[in-house]
């Protein structure tokens, strides 16, 4: 006797309550599959893009957003710093590095950022076409802005003010595209990358300059929007940040601490889902042992017969356990391919509206847990089912049919 035959066959003259039993399981499978992949997406491509920046500096304003826009490119800067300031932080003992970075514009709705050539080399970039920038007015496309735009070196683009993207054009001021940056899975994907000066052009090339005053007065008034520190000591971490608070047009922000306090804010909401995806599942469990329980009692004379023709009642058992780990199997890998596939759909959408990115194709070791969970409640739905088909008295039952 091949069980699994027989177990498959009673589920398929079922379908609609094997449809019913499947689909839920699969719900909270894949709400749970979700929000592991996207967790752990964002908190991989989070602590990637602010490798090794121990400080953010920036105007006074949220430390929250000061991270968010100067390192993640995702929120509205806070404002802009006084470069004479930048330059007397970069020089000071406690720093190791320091990234001036300049914005206020954007192209087709990626940013532009005005940053030194080392700003590519942090994040291990390397070109696919051309040549970095040398000279003001030159830029350099992130693989994703290359990929949409359809635009390559030799081409020539004009930046709109503002981060959205709905602002007034510098339809005078082209960048020309020298080159183009290999995909490195960071930030820089999606930026359009130029020197500081070009920014400062861009904006200053409406200024009427009557003399050398009025020229030196403009170049004094510079500024650029965060700077990106790296510590030079551990004695830097104690004091650098108090040092930086304490003067009235800068602060600083920690990434460390306001990316773990982003996802305190958002965990919270990620446990209230993942709740309710075990309520599912647990749910999904009671319909399972409702189902084998129901068929159970309708199945009495063929357990009987079967055990007349020979069959052993520890077959008999494992029969009925056999359904329960099917429909919890069956459940488990279609959550899972659902849990993927709203992955990437979220991923699509993200990528589109925040220049988030998020994949479908990655497979996390905690989904086998998953499985192992769909399985056992599976083994646990048909214990009580399974125990009774062991007890079967074949003569009691075969009489009162």
């Amino acid at each position: 006797m091949n069980l699994v035959t027989l177990s498959a066959s009673y589920l398929r003259a079922r379908p609609l309550n094997t449809a019913l039993n499947v689909l839920l399981l699969a719900l909270g499978i894949a709400t749970i599959t979700l929000l592991m992949l996207a967790t752990a997406q964002l908190e991989e491509r989070m602590q990637r893009d602010a490798r090794d920046i121990d400080l953010v500096v920036g105007a006074k304003g949220s430390p929250m957003q000061i991270i968010l826009s100067g390192i993640y490119h995702l929120d509205v800067p806070t404002g802009n710093i006084p470069l004479k300031a930048a330059q007397e932080l970069s020089g000071n003992r406690l720093v190791a590095k320091a990234m001036p970075l300049a914005m206020g514009d954007s192209f087709n709705g990626y940013r532009i950022v005005g940053a030194n050539v080392d700003y590519v080399a942090h994040y291990g970039a390397q070109l696919a076409a051309g040549r970095l920038w040398s000279t003001p007015m030159e830029a350099v496309l992130g693989a994703e802005v290359a990929a949409r735009s359809g635009l390559g070196v030799g081409a020539s683009l004009k930046g709109v003010h503002g981060i959205g993207g709905d602002g007034d054009e510098h339809a005078d001021t082209p960048y020309g595209v020298v080159g183009v940056l290999k995909p490195s899975n960071s930030v820089l994907d999606r930026l359009v990358l130029t020197s500081v000066e070009s920014v400062w052009q861009v904006h200053e090339v409406h200024h009427e300059l009557k003399d050398a005053e009025d020229r030196k007065a403009m170049e004094e008034g510079r500024e650029v929007t965060v700077l990106l520190v790296k510590y030079a000591s551990p004695l830097a971490a104690a004091t650098l940040p108090r040092f930086i608070n304490g003067q009235s047009e800068l602060q600083a922000a920690s990434p460390a601490y306001e990316t773990a306090r982003l996802f305190r804010i958002a965990g919270a909401g990620v446990e209230v889902l993942r709740g309710f995806a075990l309520v599912l599942v647990l749910a999904a469990g009671l319909s399972v042992f409702i189902a084998l329980y129901n068929a159970l009692e309708e199945r009495r004379s063929d357990l009987a017969v079967l055990r007349t023709l020979g069959a052993r009642p520890a077959q008999l058992m494992a029969l009925m356990m056999l359904e329960g780990v099917l429909l919890a199997l069956a459940g488990a890998l279609l959550g899972l391919a659902l849990g993927h596939a709203l992955t990437g759909v979220l991923g699509n959408w993200l990528a589109a509206e925040q220049g988030i990115v998020l994949t479908g194709f990655t497979w996390l070791g905690e989904e086998l847990a998953l499985l192992a969970l769909a399985l056992l409640v599976g083994i646990l739905a048909s214990l009580l089912p399974a125990w009774i088909a062991y007890r079967t008295d074949i003569a009691k039952t075969l009489s009162d049919v």
